[in-house]
């Protein structure tokens, strides 16, 4: 079992360091079973409870290395992307003349290129965003037609796409009934935890 360590700033439930045993007993009970034999479903999970805890306490990277034997283990690299908004500085206007024409006019032209700013795809309402780290698959085998295209209507629970996470295909539901409007991401693309996947409306 390796002997990962988290600092207390990281994990709310214990004031001095924890070891990886330990978060996985916060996490799952009685983990000693899970940790001792390989299973995909429980590996699904344990990457989505990191993902959990690397979200609530504010992280932005974990490492995890789980042993199943000698040749068999699992290393879980789970990451977020800081959303860091930089505000665009509108251009100072020229001092007006006292004599020239009337100065208001200037005002609406300094206030343009604000609207220009793009808008952050994670921070719009119907964003989809990627539950884990993996990589993207936007139909269910080579060759098959795509779950999806801009403009499908999709019912709550149709899947949008795949990500995949240690070979296994994870399913990613729509979380409501809409039309997609935006596809953020290509066949085969990594993506990271939290990344925008998809814009419903």
């Amino acid at each position: 079992m390796s002997a990962l360590l988290f600092t207390a700033q990281s994990l709310p439930y214990k004031r001095e360091k924890a070891t990886l045993r330990q978060i996985v007993v916060a996490l799952f009970g009685n983990g000693e079973e899970r940790m001792s034999k390989k299973n995909h479903d429980s590996d699904v999970a344990f990457i989505k409870a990191l993902a959990e805890l690397l979200q609530e306490n504010d992280l932005t990277e974990l490492e995890v290395m789980r042993e199943y034997g000698e040749d068999d283990s699992l290393n879980v690299r789970v990451s977020r992307q800081q959303n860091v908004t930089v505000a665009a500085a509108a251009p100072m206007a020229a001092p007006a003349p006292v004599a020239a024409a009337p100065a208001p006019a200037a005002a609406p032209a300094a206030a343009a290129p604000a609207a220009d700013v793009p808008e952050d795809p994670a921070s719009h309402p119907g964003a989809v965003t990627s539950p884990m780290v993996g990589t993207v698959y936007m139909q269910a085998e080579p060759g098959a037609p795509s779950f999806i295209s801009v403009g499908t209507q999709v019912k709550e629970g149709d899947t949008l796409l795949i990500v995949e996470a240690m070979k296994t295909m994870n399913h990613i539901p729509a979380p409501k009934a809409g039309t997609v409007k935006r596809i953020l991401v290509e066949d085969g693309a990594p993506v990271e935890f939290g990344a925008p996947l998809v814009i419903l409306e």
